[in-house]
């Protein structure tokens, strides 16, 4: 099944690995991840982490913290105020503990956690960020996630988000055909456009970026939500 899109490319593609299997996949795959993540994402992922500028004291919940590689450097920057890591995979979270081992302290707390059902109140949160998950959910899935971000989150409060993005050029559309042949080898990830759907959700984007290392395209979106 496919995303209708409006702007005369072919449709995007829609999630072939059940959120059920999510945890399994990526058990299997947590040992190898950081391998991955400095060879296709680090790039954007860095990127992600200036754009947003992070102040300490801040309430921060990371959304899909994975390996923790982007919950340590929030915590670098942020160690009196609130941090939140959450993730569906037990072997991820293992690796983010393992992480955030050294760290002396700074306030943060990792938890297993769906981002369906948030552990935090309405209006906490200064800062979401989510990096390569919204590629792994449903379209069909997508608002009701984002109405949780939109709960949580503070008035103005930003939301930072990463996901592999539609290939912009034509050797990155690699990826898309491995998807379409296995979607597992590629941990479940399509790539799907985000900024239109945040605006329909009351978001003002600010910014969307496309990055591309190793051919692996992704997208930067920085959010803030509206009053």
């Amino acid at each position: 099944m496919s995303q209708p899109n409006l702007h005369g490319r072919e449709p995007e593609l829609d999630a072939l690995v059940p959120q059920a299997d999510i945890p399994h996949v990526y058990d299997r795959i947590a040992g190898v991840y950081d391998i991955w993540g400095r060879l296709t994402e680090s790039r954007a992922m860095a990127r992600a982490i200036e754009l947003a500028a992070i102040e300490d004291g801040k309430s921060i919940l990371e959304v899909a913290v994975g390996t923790g590689v982007a919950f340590r450097e929030i915590l670098e920057r942020n160690p009196h105020g609130q941090n939140v890591g959450i993730d569906l995979s037990p072997g991820m979270l293992a690796r983010a503990r393992s992480r955030m081992r050294d760290v002396s302290g700074a306030n943060y707390r990792l938890e297993p956690g769906t981002a369906f059902d948030l552990p935090v109140p309405e209006d906490s949160i200064d800062i979401l960020f989510n990096s390569y998950m919204f590629d792994l959910v449903a379209h069909a899935d997508m608002d009701r996630v984002l109405g949780e971000f939109r709960r949580v989150l503070k008035p103005g409060g930003r939301l930072v988000l990463v996901n592999m993005a539609r290939g912009e050029s034509r050797a990155s559309r690699i990826y898309e055909a491995i998807y379409r042949l296995s979607p597992r080898a590629l941990g479940g990830c399509r790539g799907v456009q985000m900024a239109d759907r945040l605006r329909q959700h009351g978001f003002i984007v600010d910014a969307r970026e496309y990055h591309q290392q190793m051919l692996f395209p992704s997208e930067v979106v920085l959010a803030r939500k509206s009053a």
